[in-house]
């Protein structure tokens, strides 16, 4: 029934008197005047103005409404300057959730380039496995989600609902046999899963142990699970005691050195696709497009520009 514009009129009338004050003040023409408190007059079905040669002057709902403009005016001034900010990435928030290897490893980096780019932009992280972070994601509570997925399995592998959600590939993860540095096999350049079916196995997250048991499947035997933990260091410390064999990422084992132990490379290779999700409409938001990209750069991942305003320079 009442809009800005509307507001903006009355204010005006109330700051210059008339209407040919109220016209120039907005630059607008004193017919175009006439006819705006016209059709407020109309919606709110009651007079607004009253006249007086020249002159005008408010009736008492008039005055209820140029009252009422200020703060309303005030608020919309707010709203378009803090949009302004968010779009021109001076403002911004992103929610990002990302599982643990990849929050030590992928997403330090891409957050460096993020601040170094966009400073403004603030970023929240929580660490996250995949059912987690893209429930999270499926329910509004982040932006981005950073997951992985195993060759020869999806994401919707344990029921979650990607109708909704984009993903943009970041890079191929190798999955890695390590083994302690003393071990019979350590002087081989590649094992077969097969090699360690007599061996206890250290074993990580769901997923990781679903993995697990999957490629042992593929080579005809049960993995003998000894230990299971989720934290990739914890689990090369059990293999450095002696404690069992385990599968582990390069993504891990990338970013640090491990002296007390040897990886293997597996034959067929091993790997897991590392993911960053979102939705098409998050995706379209400055903040975590620019987030986005800043992922792939970190992962050495070729980005679509989302918002033609987040290309390099």
């Amino acid at each position: 029934m009442i809009d800005a514009a509307g507001l903006r009129v009355m204010k005006a009338i109330a700051d210059e008197g008339s209407f040919t004050g109220a016209a120039n003040a907005l630059g607008f023409s004193q017919p175009a005047i006439s006819q705006m408190v016209r059709r407020l007059e109309q919606r709110t079905g009651t007079v607004l103005v009253e006249r007086y040669g020249r002159q005008v002057r408010l009736t008492e709902a008039g005055q209820v409404l140029a009252r009422h403009a200020v703060g309303v005016l005030a608020a919309l001034d707010a709203a378009e300057e803090e949009i302004t900010a968010i779009a021109g990435l001076r403002a911004g928030r992103v929610r990002l959730q990302a599982f643990p290897s990849s929050s030590a490893t992928l997403v330090p980096k891409a957050l460096a380039i993020l601040k170094q780019r966009h400073p403004d932009i603030t970023v929240t992280l929580t660490e996250a496995e995949p059912p987690e972070s893209l429930a999270a994601l499926r329910n509004g509570d982040c932006d981005v989600a950073v997951a992985f997925a195993y060759e020869g399995a999806d994401l919707g592998e344990l029921e979650e609902d990607l109708t909704l959600l984009e993903t943009q590939r970041l890079l191929d993860d190798e999955v890695r046999v390590v083994v302690p540095k003393h071990h019979p096999l350590a002087g081989r350049e590649s094992v077969s899963m097969s090699d360690f079916a007599d061996e206890e196995w250290i074993a990580g997250c769901p997923r990781c142990r679903g993995h697990l048991v999957s490629l042992a499947h593929h080579e005809g035997f049960r993995p003998n699970v000894a230990f299971e933990i989720e934290d990739y260091v914890a689990q090369i410390g059990l293999v450095t005691a002696g404690l069992g064999v385990a599968l582990v990422p390069d993504l891990i084992l990338n970013a640090a050195k491990h002296e007390e132990v040897v990886t293997l490379s597996l034959t067929p290779p091993s790997r897991r696709q590392i993911l960053a999700v979102t939705t098409s409409d998050l995706q379209r938001v400055p903040a975590v497009s620019a987030a986005l990209r800043a992922l792939g750069e970190a992962a050495g991942a070729p980005v679509d520009v989302l918002n033609p305003a987040l290309a390099p320079a």
